[in-house]
């Protein structure tokens, strides 16, 4: 029953900027594991940051030091600040929510794509 909602993505040029917000219906704090992934087409799914509830941190290296997870339990959000955008960043990107290493609920995704 948990929805995921995401949104901030759009349209940037290389080198530009975006916050990509995930919108829980329930508390994030339930969850061990809140997280982003991106699949762009003909491309696999891949995790691109994410958080655990005791405030661990893991970015992919292809954005690490670009990439900024975090998130607001009280508004039971979790945000991606995406800085210095490549056009390799362009994807479909997903917000995950996993519950004891099994259980997964995910948003329908927000487009971002970097181009000039």
């Amino acid at each position: 029953q948990v929805q995921l909602v995401e949104s901030g993505g759009g349209l940037v040029q290389p080198g530009g900027s975006l916050r990509l917000s995930c919108l829980a219906s329930g508390s994030i704090a339930n969850f061990g594991v809140m997280g982003w992934y991106r699949q762009a087409p003909g491309k696999q799914r891949e995790l691109v940051a994410d958080l655990t509830s005791g405030g661990s941190r893991n970015y992919a290296d292809s954005v690490n030091g670009r990439f900024t997870i975090s998130r607001d339990n009280a508004k039971n959000t979790v945000y991606l600040q995406m800085n210095s955008l490549k056009p390799e960043d362009t994807a479909v990107y997903y917000c995950n929510a996993n519950s004891l290493g099994i259980i997964n609920y995910w948003g329908r995704g927000t487009q971002v794509t970097v181009s000039s």
